[in-house]
């Protein structure tokens, strides 16, 4: 793909509108919409939520049909999508995360046509993002970005104690009981945030655990792999953490990265971009490298978002238009590079898209997506693994033990009960 800069890009956008206010003029009498409202979950590189807007208003400039974004924190998406889905009524194209295309089918818009077109001309998604939209053969949400999880350190501070970067979770204990007496712990979210289910599958399958079998149907919470993993956790939070984890949400960690307190986390570039914005001390020193590895190999979390569109919208047509320009390669990649990294496209055309080279810091995450997988990996995708992630069993489990609420085995086996339960719905 040629290079293109943000002039070239905001260029190419203009000229995109342009063409379609040419083709449409204003909107045929079949688009009932002359507003169309977009619920989506807030983007943490808040520059990516403003070209958001920026190309609503040059699609309404174009069009007539004004359009409303709404956002709210991801953790509140799930209750909000359910009461639309019951009420039959609320936005018309709303943001799908993780296992929600499967969770919401029932009232999600087959766009299996747009996807179809949208392979024609750039090859296949990523496996893991089709899984996550394609549901049953159709296609029910649009992807439109995937975020990583490296792990992002204070490159001071580890030097400080004589470490690098950690490849392994093992090198990350070793350096974090140092830098816990340097006073400057490491730390990921333990609590009910997504966060804290992402990093802790990660360890889990680095560990050679798993929470469901490879069939969809068995049960492997229990297991000599997931104490291992557990164990592993109880050291790493006694001996390396703040107790202040058990309380974070989703913005915690990187907060506390950039105040200085904290010398390394797990969680996406979104910190750096506010650091670097915000022209924040601690960029300078920050670092990025792959999600660690465990004895049985590297895994970890793409997050996956998709764009899809409610049936009972009374402007189905409008909606789906719009997504048809937003995926247009000039809105689309505008929109990409807006965010700093954060927005990684999602296609394997765009593997060499200029949004990796923003920064030499950001190498490390290009490559993160050959062992990225979804919530309940090996798992097949499934609307009862998100039920699992909605009741936070996962990061409850290893709650209970590094509280003492629980030893390893009476905290493994109450995941092995709740996690049937969440199965065994139908």
């Amino acid at each position: 793909m040629a290079r293109l800069d943000r002039r070239g890009f905001l260029r190419a956008g203009g000229h995109a509108a342009l063409g379609l206010a040419g083709i449409l003029g204003r909107p045929p009498a079949s688009w009932a919409a002359r507003e169309l409202s977009v619920l989506t979950a807030v983007n943490y590189a808040p520059t990516s939520d403003a070209k958001l807007a920026e190309l609503g208003k040059r699609f309404s400039k174009a069009t007539g049909v004004t359009i409303r974004f709404d956002h709210i924190q991801s953790v509140q998406m799930p209750a909000k999508l359910s009461a639309e889905l019951v009420a039959r009524a609320g936005h018309d194209i709303v943001s799908l995360e993780m296992h929600y295309p499967w969770l919401f089918q029932p009232g999600l818009v087959d766009v299996s046509d747009i996807c179809s077109d949208l392979s024609r001309k750039h090859g296949e998604w990523y496996p893991f993002l089709k899984e996550h939209a394609q549901v049953r053969g159709q296609w029910l949400g649009i992807p439109y970005l995937f975020t990583s999880f490296p792990g992002s350190h204070r490159i001071d501070l580890f030097e400080k104690v004589g470490e690098r970067a950690p490849d392994t979770w093992e090198d990350l204990l070793r350096a974090g009981r140092k830098l816990k007496k340097l006073g400057h712990p490491v730390g990921f979210a333990i609590s009910q945030t997504t966060d804290s289910v992402t990093t802790l599958y990660s360890i889990l399958w680095c560990y050679g655990a798993k929470d469901v079998a490879a069939d969809g149907k068995t049960i492997s919470i229990n297991s000599r792999e997931t104490e291992t993993a557990v164990d592993y956790v109880r050291a790493l939070y006694t001996d390396a953490m703040d107790p202040a984890v058990l309380s974070w949400d989703n913005a915690s960690n990187n907060q506390w990265l950039n105040s200085g307190a904290g010398s390394w986390i797990h969680n996406p570039i979104s910190h750096y971009v506010v650091a670097k914005e915000k022209k924040l001390p601690v960029a300078e020193v920050t670092g990025f490298h792959p999600s660690p590895a465990g004895p049985a190999g590297r895994h970890t979390v793409g997050v996956p978002r998709s764009l899809g569109i409610w049936k009972f919208s009374k402007n189905v047509e409008a909606a789906r238009e719009f997504l048809r320009w937003f995926f247009e390669p000039a809105q689309y990649q505008e929109w990409v590079m807006s965010g700093d990294n954060y927005n990684h496209p999602v296609w394997r055309d765009m593997e060499n898209h200029p949004v990796w080279d923003l920064d030499p810091k950001y190498k490390p995450l290009k490559g993160m997506v050959q062992y990225s997988h979804l919530y309940g990996w090996p798992a097949p995708p499934d609307e009862r693994i998100q039920l699992v992630t909605n009741s936070y069993i996962i990061p409850n489990m290893f709650a209970k033990v590094v509280t003492e609420a629980a030893k390893p085995k009476e905290a493994i086996l109450w995941a092995e009960t709740e996690i049937k339960r969440m199965l065994d719905k139908k």
